[in-house]
């Protein structure tokens, strides 16, 4: 019968798992090659086993660190392209903003010239006599439908006189005094001013109290 007490005499690197003067509880061979019982003989294939694994766990490392990295430049591409993205939807907007600006204030210029057409007519509106009385029909014909071709297309008027002046849509011209108006109050407009929808296309030329 076999002595299962045997000890086995391989050093703590062998690889079928006993320790050296310890109970081997190897059937048969051990892994490592040697005898139950015997002397081991695997102590230089131990070590090349240990070099091995080394070498792989230092592979391992190198790998890992692969891999960590082209994470990093996955994560830096990917807010870049955030990034880029963002910046694109910022330009559609503002390019859809400044068209529509354009659009809505597309007619400004012409507009604003026949501001100066609509004067000419105020003017002269003003020197009616018996002579002209006839003549000038006609020309307040004209005047009503430039004022209506004006308003529309969203032009009203700025009111001026007997308010508090306004930097934003008056423009002071002449500066007096008058009793009982306090200062800083629009006492005489000398020309009319004009706003196109939201933005003022033309300021009102005032005099203000002092």
């Amino acid at each position: 019968m076999e002595d299962k007490n045997k000890k086995c005499n391989c050093t703590p690197e062998c690889e079928c798992g006993c320790q050296e003067g310890k109970e081997c509880t190897c059937e048969g061979e051990c892994t490592c090659g040697c005898q139950e019982g015997k002397e081991c003989t695997c102590e230089g294939e131990c070590k090349d086993n240990k070099k091995e694994k080394k070498h792989e766990s230092h592979h391992d490392h190198k790998n890992h660190e692969k891999v960590q990295k082209l994470e990093e430049e996955l994560a830096q591409e990917k807010e870049k392209t955030l990034r880029i993205q963002a910046e694109m939807m910022n330009f559609k907007r503002r390019s859809e903003e400044t068209m529509a600006t354009y659009k809505k204030y597309a007619n400004e210029d012409i507009l604003k010239e026949l501001l100066t057409v609509k004067d000419n007519f105020e003017r002269g509106l003003t020197l009616e006599s018996e002579e002209n009385k006839e003549l000038l029909k006609g020309f307040r014909m004209i005047y009503q439908n430039i004022g209506k071709i004006l308003e529309e297309n969203g032009v009203t008027e700025i009111v001026a006189e007997n308010v508090e002046f306004d930097p934003n849509v008056h423009q002071a011209v002449m500066t007096g005094k008058v009793d009982g108006v306090a200062p800083g109050m629009v006492i005489q407009v000398l020309q009319k001013g004009y706003k196109y929808k939201e933005r003022v296309l033309r300021p009102a030329m005032v005099k203000v109290s002092e």
